[in-house]
């Protein structure tokens, strides 16, 4: 059976997901209108279900039903979508149906404005092993001589069903704090989730689930969507006094337009929606199996254990050092070395330098051969920090072309960590930055670009360019055709995001890189909440997480080593410390737990995650991969006298035993379901474990 159908004598649409269904109807007005959104169900009993309207009988209330793409015009009074200003100065848009076609999982609904060439088509697709919908909107300006300005052009619009609560839960965060979890109610009003940052930033992530205030990790219905961009970007929300429920979403931010030339065509990034019956960790995992399979390009792949040499090093960047860092690292079981900022140009501080993107002479006289060479003698792959979108004043590029940044006449440009921003909607900018990067790459066989952006847009203007602003949106797409070229042209690449920690994480960017980082700040109390708000969209293997020295950089707090290396393990390991000050102790244990980490990694990357909680502060995560389950558990402090107690996993089978592979206990699974996995916990603060069990021969329950 086809993953969409169609039932013309009810103009109605039915998606079928994995465990879901979604249904729209073209109503008598001739707009696309929302029916379902929930759980399976046929194409007669779609048609069965009534459009939802209005209780209220006034002429001061919205009687239609919930649009796909609210628009401007007529008795709408929600937030439209798409908001438009036809040359003639008309604002409203009266839409008339065209066509639609199927095509496997994809459906395109083709509508026309009544007086107006303006062209809109509806994008919907659905995979077969999954519940999250793609939607997207293309918009084509058919005259032939008037340009249509565009105020707002979301890619799509989601409607809850009628709850008798409505509950948001969505990420806020800051730098060196990203990632944190909010839940609040739903209140009667608008409100709007956005960055006006030119990048997906620090302060919001744009996830946002709905629910009726009852779910929790194990259960519940969850509706939850995420916006495939990495610029600014916008989400808002609309509960209306008569229980109505609805959020639009799409790039830019407000205040923005963009000019449609004639003939011009406007496609908006994925909008994608899910709904789960398992509460917030089921709908989780969709989203993870999601990303694996539909978004990233290398989901297979194991990501290796890397090594950044940033906190050692700073700036003070030279080839003696670097391979007497990277021999060190070699020894620890590192696969990937990577050498961060202040190996080019005048590079000595944040304050010159960037953009001139050769080889300091001083510091590597004989260029970047000789220690790529040697990195990869001591077995490593080698890879390199790069922030291309940025420019220092002081440098050979901003002298040569100051032209190139982001700014307006008669307005000083802000400067942010000394550096402006290149203005890459501009074609000759952007491919001066894809040439340089792909000489570099070609000319070092690089195996790794952890790609940086260290501030936000200011001041984006475009002097002389008749539609300045587009450059919000331009920029960003500049950015990705530059990665999508440089992956094309090199298989073996492998791009890390980054914007000075998790400013730039989002399913746009993923499609495009292998992981990202998650944040400046590697304190190990700090990333548990940064590591488990980032897993409610995005699986481990995308997440970027260091051990690094202890006092903290960022927080001055002394944890224990092991305790480092286990936050840490619950996704893409890396070590960031300074190597060189490390104890001989130190680096024994250190080895000891990258061999771990290394056996545990494919069912920590690609197994099934579930969060967990225990007593008193214990937190977990437990990995579940075929007979093989993983789990991690840090306990930062506790009262004398009370231990967490046992932790209670999920996702083992009752009726079977689990051996704990270090210690060579064995527990049924029902014990482990019901009374919970004993933790050997240090004693004192900043205490964990890893307990990886598999699945034992039967005989094993003998011994219970």
């Amino acid at each position: 059976m086809s993953s969409v159908q169609f039932d013309p004598d009810h103009s109605l649409w039915l998606l079928q997901g994995l465990t879901s269904a979604y249904a729209i109807r073209l109503s008598e007005e001739e707009t696309v209108r929302h029916v379902h959104w929930g759980p399976t169900l046929s194409l007669a009993e779609a048609a069965l279900l009534p459009e939802r309207l209005s209780p209220a009988a006034s002429s001061f209330e919205e009687a239609a039903g919930q649009e796909e793409l609210p628009v401007e015009g007529g008795a709408r009074f929600g937030p439209p979508s798409m908001l438009v200003r036809f040359a003639d100065g008309t604002r409203a848009v009266q839409w008339r149906y065209d066509t639609h076609d199927i095509n496997g999982g994809h459906l395109r609904i083709h509508l026309h404005d009544r007086h107006y060439p303006l062209r809109l088509t509806l994008h919907y697709r659905v995979h077969a092993d999954s519940d999250v919908i793609e939607r997207w909107t293309t918009v084509e300006n058919r005259d032939d001589s008037a340009p249509v300005t565009l105020l707002r052009c979301d890619s799509a619009a989601w409607t809850a069903p009628q709850l008798s609560n409505y509950r948001m839960s969505h990420l806020v965060g800051a730098w060196n704090s990203e990632f944190q979890l909010r839940r609040s109610d739903v209140p009667v009003a608008e409100t709007v989730f956005t960055s006006r940052r030119g990048m997906t930033s620090h302060h919001a992530n744009p996830w946002l689930a709905i629910d009726d205030g009852t779910a929790d990790e194990q259960g519940g219905e969850v509706w939850s969507s995420a916006l495939a961009w990495s610029g600014s970007w916008r989400v808002t929300v609309h509960r209306d006094p008569v229980g109505r429920t609805t959020w639009t979403g799409g790039f830019g931010h407000e205040g923005l337009t963009w000019s449609l030339a004639p003939g011009e065509t406007l496609d908006t990034p994925v909008f994608a929606g899910l709904y789960s019956t398992g509460g917030f960790g089921a709908a989780s995992r969709a989203w993870h199996e999601y990303i694996r399979r539909h978004v990233l390009s290398h989901p297979d792949e194991t990501r290796p254990v890397l090594y950044n040499s940033w906190e050692a090093t700073g700036f003070d960047v030279d080839e003696a050092g670097q391979i007497a860092l990277a021999a060190r690292a070699a020894s620890l079981g590192i696969e990937l070395f990577v050498m961060d900022d202040g190996w080019f140009g005048a590079r000595v501080s944040d304050q010159a330098g960037l953009g001139d993107w050769t080889p300091n002479p001083t510091r590597f006289p004989n260029g970047l051969r000789p220690l790529a060479a040697e990195v990869r003698r001591l077995g490593m792959r080698f890879g390199l920090w790069v922030e291309p979108e940025m420019v220092n004043p002081d440098s050979d590029l901003y002298r040569a072309h100051p032209d190139w940044v982001l700014h307006m006449a008669n307005r000083s440009s802000t400067e942010m960590r000394n550096q402006l921003v290149l203005n890459l909607a501009r074609p000759d900018t952007a491919e001066w930055t894809h040439n340089w990067l792909d000489r570099l790459v070609r000319d070092h066989d690089i195996d790794f670009l952890k790609w940086d952006a260290n501030r936000p847009h200011t001041e984006a203007g475009w002097p002389g360019h008749g539609d300045p602003d587009r450059l919000w949106i331009a920029h960003t797409q500049a950015i990705y055709r530059i990665m999508d070229r440089l992956r094309a042209d090199h298989p073996g690449l492998r791009i890390e995001a980054c914007a000075g920690g998790g400013g730039r994480v989002d399913l746009g960017v993923l499609a495009r890189t292998d992981q990202v980082w998650t944040s400046d700040n590697t304190d190990p109390i700090d990333r548990i909440a940064i590591q488990e708000g980032f897993s409610n969209l995005y699986p481990a293997q995308v997440m970027s997480a260091w051990v690094t020295d202890s006092p903290n950089v960022a927080t001055a707090r002394q944890t224990p080593l092991r305790f480092r290396f286990h936050v840490a393990m619950a996704g893409a390991l890396g070590i960031g410390g300074d190597l060189t000050t490390w104890t001989t102790e130190e680096l024994k244990e250190a080895t000891e737990l990258i061999a771990a980490y290394k056996r545990i990694r494919p069912t920590v990357q690609h197994g099934t995650a579930y969060r967990l909680r225990g007593s008193g502060s214990l937190s977990a995560v437990q990995y579940a991969s075929d007979d093989e389950h993983v789990v991690l558990a840090w306990c930062p402090s506790r009262p004398y006298g009370h231990g967490p107690g046992p932790l209670r996993l999920v996702a083992v089978q009752p009726d079977a035993s689990y051996r704990d592979r270090d210690t060579g206990r064995t527990y049924p699974g029902s014990f482990l379901l019901g009374h919970g996995l004993p933790l050997d916990l240090p004693a004192g603060d900043y205490a964990s474990v890893l307990v990886h069990l598999e699945r034992a021969p039967d005989q094993h329950l003998e011994q219970w």
